[in-house]
């Protein structure tokens, strides 16, 4: 599997350094620029997450991020904003511009690498199971935009968990998924999710999708997925 590519831009060259080390450390590709202008440079589209400092020469990270929020192609890559700016204000812009997570310097680096899992978390896997709105496997099928599941089209009432259970599989069909990775896609940020949690679920939505709860196999040290 790639690596996620990160970018970390800063003026502070030191502190960049140090935050591409740890990043790598952590298993991500990290990249580094010490100015907006020079970062823009780069093919933006192939990072994951960029850690951008508000405050730097002549082009500030609001305005950078606001260029990449403009444009198609970038306006999805979630950007983490760090400066030593701590004020109410400055983290409303910079939410407002569409950031995904905000701190203020100092921090410790422990603290920086527990907001990129948590936003790579949020922003790039459960994405990946949203491919499309809608899907379906013979006559079962998961319209995302109204959150309905139809079996034989009848409405079945299922519970969100077991919807996002549900079209996480439809959607990776033929994919087994492990317990942690099932947390990290449905539950998310959520604090505290027993494995048996993911198994009771499971169990109940097998049984709600009549015909097609075989399909729902079980791998023994390996997870979960759906069959075709």
């Amino acid at each position: 599997m790639a690596k996620h590519k990160i970018l970390v831009v800063d003026d502070e060259e030191s502190l960049c350094e140090i935050l591409k080390f740890n990043l790598e450390v952590e298993g991500y590709d990290a990249d580094v620029a010490y100015s907006a202008e020079s970062a823009l440079k780069l093919n933006i589209v192939e990072y994951s997450l960029i850690i951008l400092d508000v405050m730097m020469g002549d082009m500030s990270g609001f305005r950078m991020a606001q260029i990449l929020k403009s444009k198609p192609e970038t306006s999805s890559i979630p950007i983490i904003f760090c400066t030593a700016k701590g004020s109410e204000d400055d983290t409303v812009i910079g939410l407002n511009l569409g950031a995904d997570d905000y701190i203020s310097k100092p921090f410790s680096v422990r603290e920086v690498l527990a907001r990129v899992k948590s936003v790579m978390r949020r922003t790039i896997v459960k994405p990946e199971v949203a491919k499309s709105d809608f899907v379906e496997y013979e006559d079962l099928k998961v319209d995302l935009n109204k959150k309905k599941c139809y079996l034989d089209g009848n409405s079945l009432d299922l519970t969100k968990k077991e919807f996002e259970i549900l079209f996480l599989f439809l959607q990776n069909r033929n994919v087994i998924f492990s317990r942690g990775e099932i947390l990290d896609k449905v539950w998310s940020d959520e604090v505290v999710v027993l494995d048996r949690t993911i198994d009771v679920n499971i169990t109940r939505l097998r049984k709600k999708i009549g015909k097609y709860g075989k399909n729902i196999i079980t791998r023994l040290g390996f997870g979960y997925g759906f069959e075709e």
